[in-house]
């Protein structure tokens, strides 16, 4: 972060100084968990379901932090944050924030991440946002790869996409940083914007408009009026805004009336801007295509595993181009990038050449749907065995039991071998591949993570391939990990 006194912050926050004068100087990271708290940090007193922040104010001041920032005065030097009482910021509060600390140091953090944004903007300083149902964490660190070797870039880890890791990240620029890429989630209408009101963004790019989260938002149509804020939060296009919308996705492409900013279409239309064309997958599901640009083209081989890297790839040659890169730099640095994220189709070959496709992180009927197809790639057009272990998929309210069936289904369609369903949730998988089914393999419903271990470890051969996809809270995870270290 830049470094300010912890008057600054208070001025920032709106909070008042407690234990402090006021002129400590934050030179270190903006840090909520006390362990990672380092010499001239800020320590974030948030609320969790097991432990208060509140509780480790001291100890954080004894590895270094000059300050906290809390919700309530607390045994060392502190901003002290006003509570909230406004219904939304409530609502995107900790889970355990039973009293509102949680949301008013939520929101004392959002403001402390807009000075920064504000201090640095005049700098030099782009943001660049990053939404959709789904790549929006592969985006964002094929972004990040295109645009490092131009300038200092800060981008977040995994998926820090929320209500705390938005402004944890944006915490993370200094003077230097001249490229801040964010990626933006939300659970309810309101949330990008707010979020785009915390790291206001000059490029915003929206990918998809999927089924994510469809049970909070009532439907489809709702998910893109919310994924929207982002094109509406730009600047225009005479202040520099750009949207980057995905031209193959009707929902996306139709927000180009809801922005001021200029609009540049991506995707395999004809008429994208930043289009991909004559793409092929090799036997690894890894994407070939030209990429045609209005400054010229360029064959792009991707590193990554499957054909949905296309859409993601344009995306961040738009971004790329627009910040001055040219169409041959922009190939090779897409050809050279490698998935950053953990657990985002990360594949993996065992001594035994049995191959391991773990996209555990995350799940929803698009991009199940998605790895569904890569694997049907990897199987080498029946040359190798595939294996679909497939867990819930949450938050899709009541759209959840017929999307489970049609995952079942396509799994059948694709020709997948053997389809393994874990846990009672995930029934209507194994439901929809039987309805499909007319030869092969039964597909087969196991209770837990365990069940699904013994029964991979008894019958998996040479030359498997297994994808093991769920929604987060399956944590199915734990088959890749249980397979790799097998067979390790």
């Amino acid at each position: 972060m830049i470094p300010l006194t912890l008057a600054d912050v208070a001025e920032a926050t709106g909070g008042r100084l407690h234990n402090a004068d006021g002129t400590e100087l934050v030179t270190g990271t903006v840090e909520f968990d006390s362990r990672q708290v380092g010499p001239g940090g800020l320590f974030v007193a948030l609320p969790g379901d097991r432990v208060d922040g509140h509780d480790f104010a001291a100890t954080a001041v004894e590895r270094g932090a000059v300050g906290v920032l809390a919700a309530r005065p607390v045994t060392a030097p502190a901003v002290v944050v006003p509570p909230v009482t406004d219904a939304h910021v409530r609502s995107v509060a900790l889970t355990g924030d039973t009293d509102g600390s949680g949301a008013a140091v939520l929101a004392g953090l959002a403001k402390l991440a807009r000075e920064v944004v504000d201090r640095l903007a005049p700098r030099g300083l782009t943001v660049v946002g990053v939404t959709g149902s789904s790549g929006k964490t592969s985006t964002k660190d094929l972004i990040a790869q295109v645009l490092e070797p131009m300038g200092p870039t800060v981008a977040p880890p995994g998926s820090f996409n929320n209500e705390l890791g938005h402004p944890w990240t944006v915490l993370r620029a200094d003077t230097g940083t001249r490229h801040l890429v964010l990626e933006l989630s939300a659970r309810g209408p309101g949330h990008i914007k707010a979020l785009c009101e915390t790291a206001p963004p000059r490029i915003g790019v929206v990918l998809n408009v999927g089924t994510a989260h469809v049970g909070e938002f009532g439907s489809q149509e709702g998910i893109a009026r919310t994924k929207g804020e982002l094109a509406e939060a730009l600047p225009s296009a005479e202040h520099g805004g750009v949207a980057v919308l995905n031209a193959d996705d009707p929902l996306v492409r139709a927000m180009a009336s809801r922005t001021r900013a200029n609009v540049v279409l991506v995707g395999e239309s004809a008429d994208a801007q930043v289009r991909a064309a004559g793409v092929e997958l090799d036997e690894h599901a890894r994407a070939t295509f030209t990429l045609v640009t209005p400054q010229g083209q360029a064959r792009v081989a991707l590193g990554l595993h499957g054909g949905h890297h296309v859409g993601n790839a344009l995306a961040a040659a738009a971004v790329g181009l627009e910040l001055g890169a040219s169409v041959d730099e922009v190939a090779e640095r897409l050809q050279d990038a490698r998935r950053r994220s953990a657990r985002r189709m990360e594949v993996s070959t065992r001594a035994d050449d049995v191959t391991v496709v773990n996209d555990s992180y995350n799940a929803n009927p698009e991009s199940v749907g998605a790895a569904l197809r890569t694997l049907a790639r990897m199987s080498n057009e029946g040359e190798r065995r595939t294996w679909a272990v497939l867990g819930v998929m949450g938050e899709l309210g009541d759209a959840g039991a017929e999307a489970h069936v049609q995952i079942g289904r396509l799994a059948v369609r694709l020709h997948i071998d053997r389809l393994v369903a874990v846990d009672e949730q995930a029934s209507g998988i194994q439901h929809g591949a039987h309805l499909e089914r007319t030869n092969g393999e039964e597909p087969v419903l196991v209770p837990d993570v365990e069940a699904a271990v013994a029964l991979l470890n008894a019958e998996l051969r040479p030359g498997d391939v297994v994808l093991v996809k769920a929604s987060k809270v399956a944590a199915l995870w734990r088959v890749a990990d249980a397979l790799l270290g097998a067979g390790a």
